[in-house]
């Protein structure tokens, strides 16, 4: 069955052909673009629509055999409903021509007040959900790298403060060994005096 097939066969329920062909376009239409931006289309009865990432690959040319890589993709995907596949395996039985064979939808489902608020409520509770784990994100960041620099700031201190201790050690060194000649000059120039004394009464 084609489209075409498809509008004449729904054209006498929905009251002519353009309508059929109207309603047809309208429903493949909103099933597209809800998938293509990641929505999952759901019909209860029926399957569901989604969008499935595929990851890069390798395939084979199957003509000459030649190993391909295949980029990265999206697809999308249908998935038959429980009541589909009873109906197709024959399971259960396929209702008379004037009987639909998809679960109608619940009361009250279809009016969208309700439900759609209800949506929006858990989009808005997401997002603020998101920018709450986005800030304490950033502010544990802030509280690293202020710890951090705190530590690297503390190490430099205590490394100038060795750096100092050793430079004021090695000043002491060097003074007491200036020093200490100074101490000895003194008792060579008093053994040359006692030795020229010496000399001079003999």
């Amino acid at each position: 069955m084609n489209k075409a097939q498809l509008v004449e066969a729904i054209a006498d329920k929905l009251g002519g052909r353009q309508q059929a062909a109207d309603a047809v376009d309208a429903v493949l239409d909103a099933i597209v673009r809800a998938t293509v931006s990641g929505d999952r289309v759901s019909v209860t009865g029926f399957g569901s629509f989604e969008k499935v990432e595929r990851p890069a690959r390798y395939a084979r040319n199957p003509q000459t055999g030649e190993r391909v890589r295949v980029k990265k993709t999206s697809v999308p995907r249908f998935r038959a409903g429980q009541g589909f596949k009873d109906l197709v395996s024959g399971s259960k039985k396929l209702p008379k021509a004037g009987e639909v064979s998809v679960k109608k939808a619940p009361k009250g489902s279809l009016s969208g007040g309700v439900t759609a608020k209800a949506t929006t409520k858990k989009a808005a509770a997401k997002k603020t959900t998101a920018k709450k784990a986005v800030t304490k994100a950033a502010a544990a960041k802030k509280t690293t790298a202020a710890k951090t620099t705190a530590k690297k700031a503390t190490a430099a201190k205590a490394t100038t403060a060795k750096k100092a201790a050793a430079k004021k050690t090695t000043a002491k060194k060097a003074t007491a060994k200036k020093t200490a000649p100074a101490k000895k000059a003194p008792a060579k120039s008093a053994a040359r005096k006692t030795a020229t004394k010496r000399a001079a009464k003999r």
